[in-house]
């Protein structure tokens, strides 16, 4: 009663709330009135969650249970103490009715973390300047700031062949970089919160110029041919799109990959479902939304984080349907016509624009691998001015003029 007790109250006074458990769950002395509490604290938090406010949990040593099945898990932020055993079923029950033990080492937070059920496990020194950072971007004003426009420039016109290959070297900064260079107040979050976890899709709260918002953008640097990104990647990416929802923030979706995974676990893994999923929670989302087209746009795993209220590409971004060497395979059985595909397709940046599918160019001068600071204290400023911009309109007009410009899409 008093845990509901507090959600209401903090429902009430539009308050943040922040719990720190430590026990199990339904006493066996109470018996069955007291396990279906489970219900009425859960309704409690969803309420609270219902009205935009934001929810620390701070899960301590023991959280188990039905503790750990109900608001022990509906953190926006969900952290562990170093060491603290977390888990839902209890090991001295499982030996009585299997005869053997529990195996050691699940049921902690560092195991738990590792499997994307966390976001951090820290001491409880830290926690107060982590709990801060996180209240401080998630309550900090949504209104427009004066952010000075960055100045379009003429683009030469290269070949799309010259583009792709920028794109592809290995020093171009991505997306953590741009987040180091252009924008402040970045905290990291980790994994579904649903036991999966993709390095190559990153998901973080940051403020651009002062605006905060939630971030989910395709890393470069994690993604590989033997890692690409997965179904779970994708999976990562529509948390951070419901923790937008939940939040009532805006949402930064960053482009910049060489496409998902084709294989066996991707197929099994529902990588089609994911993709069209992400597509219809981007394309209703009722946030303001910003798209960054950053480097390779290759396949779905692209076009799954591109609808958005506005989509800003970098001068030698590129999206396709396949890599230009795949596309140049199914129509000629060989990749040695991969340039020539590329210019057909329309692929670089200012086909883009002109076909409407970006409404704005970032210059790179020439390359953004050779000027990584400027260019990303540049994106990062196009960034700011387009939210700003966005969270300035009516929603009915934004999500409005967001319907017509996919509908016109093709035409």
């Amino acid at each position: 009663e008093r845990i509901v007790l507090a959600f209401e109250r903090a429902t009430r006074e539009g308050l943040p709330l922040f719990a720190a458990p430590a026990s199990g769950g339904t006493r066996m002395q109470e018996g069955t009135p007291a396990f279906t509490t489970m219900v009425k604290i859960t309704a409690a938090v969803t309420a609270f969650k219902a009205a935009k406010l934001p929810y620390i949990a701070y899960l301590r040593h023991p959280t188990t249970g039905g503790v750990f099945a109900s608001w022990g898990s509906l953190g926006h932020v969900t952290v562990g103490e170093p060491g603290a055993t977390i888990g839902f079923l209890g090991a001295r029950v499982y030996e009585a009715l299997y005869g053997q033990p529990f195996p050691e080492g699940i049921q902690t937070a560092e195991n738990l973390y590792a499997h994307g059920l966390l976001d951090a496990v820290l001491p409880l020194d830290e926690l107060t300047a982590t709990a801060s950072r996180f209240l401080d971007l998630v309550l900090a004003p949504r209104h427009a700031s004066e952010v000075p426009d960055v100045e379009k420039e003429p683009l030469p016109d290269l070949s799309a062949w010259e583009s792709i290959t920028r794109s592809r070297r290995p020093e171009r900064p991505g997306v953590r970089e741009l987040l180091k260079l252009g924008a402040s107040d970045v905290l990291p979050l980790f994994g579904t919160g649903a036991g999966e976890w993709d390095r190559s899709l990153f998901l973080a709260l940051a403020r651009f110029g002062g605006m905060p918002c939630v971030v989910l953008g395709q890393d470069r640097r994690l993604s590989t041919p033997e890692k690409p990104l997965s179904p779970s990647g994708l999976r990562v990416a529509r948390r951070g799109m419901k923790l937008a929802t939940e939040l009532d923030l805006p949402l930064v979706s960053i482009i910049d990959t060489a496409g998902a995974a084709l294989s066996k676990e991707a197929e099994e893994g529902g990588l089609a479902g994911e993709i069209a999923r992400c597509l219809g929670e981007l394309v209703a989302h009722a946030e303001p939304t910003v798209c960054v087209l950053l480097g390779q746009g290759t396949g779905g795993g692209a076009i799954a984080l591109m609808p958005a209220d506005r989509v800003i590409a970098a001068q030698h971004s590129w999206l396709s349907p396949l890599p230009p060497e795949g596309a140049s395979a199914i129509l000629y059985r060989t990749t040695e016509r991969a340039a020539e595909i590329a210019e057909q397709q329309g692929v670089r940046s200012i086909d883009l624009l002109a076909a409407g599918i970006v409404d704005r160019i970032v210059a790179e001068r020439p390359d953004a691998a050779d000027e990584p600071e400027d260019f990303c204290r540049r994106m990062a400023q196009v960034i700011a001015g387009e939210l700003s911009r966005l969270v300035e309109m009516r929603k009915a007009s934004r999500l409005a003029a967001r319907h017509d410009r996919y509908r016109r899409l093709g035409l």
